[in-house]
Formats: structure tokens, sequence, C-alpha cells
């Protein structure tokens, strides 16, 4: 394996936990999956179709998601929202994840605690 696929293979690692605490946090404010995916590309959490719409139906399994149908318009979609399971998980990974963070800062200044 070249040092491309070996960064590219631990950077799609890295992402895979991200994103799933991204559509928790964003779905805080219901929305649909498309919107959801431009928000999260042009905030830098980069994502494909093809990984976010299992990725929704998956959550909306495990009751981290709700969705409903909206069909005021020409064409019907699903929207969802974060669950009350969903927020408790999000906040549970959000506490993670600082603390993470700050163990990493503290790494890569030399500041450990």
């Amino acid at each position: 394996m070249n040092p491309e696929e070996t960064t590219a293979g631990h950077l799609q690692e890295l992402r895979r936990g991200t994103v799933v605490l991204a559509c928790l946090v964003r779905l805080r404010i219901p929305d649909y999956g498309y919107a959801l995916l431009e928000s999260l590309n042009t905030l830098g959490i980069l994502v494909d179709a093809n990984t976010l719409y299992p990725l929704l139906r998956r959550l909306e399994k495990q009751g981290l998601l709700t969705s409903e149908w909206n069909t005021d318009e020409a064409r019907p979609r699903k929207f969802y929202r974060t669950s009350p399971s969903g927020e408790q998980l999000a906040d549970a990974l959000m506490t993670d994840w600082r603390r993470i963070d700050d163990a990493l800062a503290g790494l890569t200044t030399g500041d450990e605690k």
C-alpha cells in the first residue's frame, strides 16, 4: 500500500465517527438528507451521499433520529430530526470528543497533563 492510500484509509476511519456526531448535532434542527449533505460538506465535514443516506437510515433504525415526510411540495421530502435518545448520545459523544481533543492538544504542544 502506498503512503497516499494509507493516509486516505486513516482519514476515512477518523471521519467515520465524526459524521455520526455531526449528523446528530446538525439535525437538532430538522432537515432533509440533501440539505444535510450540503451543509456538512460546506462546514468541511466531507461525506458523500452513498455514505450519508445509509447512515441516516441506520441512525433512525437505532432510534437516534426520527423522520417524517413533507408532502406539501411537488416532490415529497423526508425530514430527519435528532430524537431524545440521539440528543443523549450526541451529548456523550461531544463530551468525549472534547476530552480527546484536549488530550491531543496536550500531546502536540508537549503540555501533557
